[in-house]
């Protein structure tokens, strides 16, 4: 299967806020089988968006990398069957 283009984030630790390094991304909810339809979230002149599913408020900031989240381990990564 082939990367990601654009980031994908979920949220396992079921925090109120993570940051990001990018405006255009994808929200998974959290690992399956607790996640929701994996919809696209563009913060667009936003600084900061909620996901309308999980809840889960997204903050953009700059000084993080698309790999990156604060907390940290909140990257979503497709595992392999």
């Amino acid at each position: 299967m082939a990367g990601h283009t654009i980031p994908h984030f979920q949220n396992d630790g079921g925090h109120s806020l993570i940051e990001i390094g990018v405006k255009e991304f994808m929200c998974t909810g959290a690992n399956q089988p607790f996640d929701h339809p994996h919809i696209f979230i563009d913060l667009g002149g936003d600084t900061e968006k909620v996901c309308s599913y999980c809840s889960t408020l997204y903050r953009y900031n700059p000084s993080l990398k698309a790999d990156q989240t604060n907390p940290q381990g909140c990257v979503y990564h497709v595992k392999a069957a």
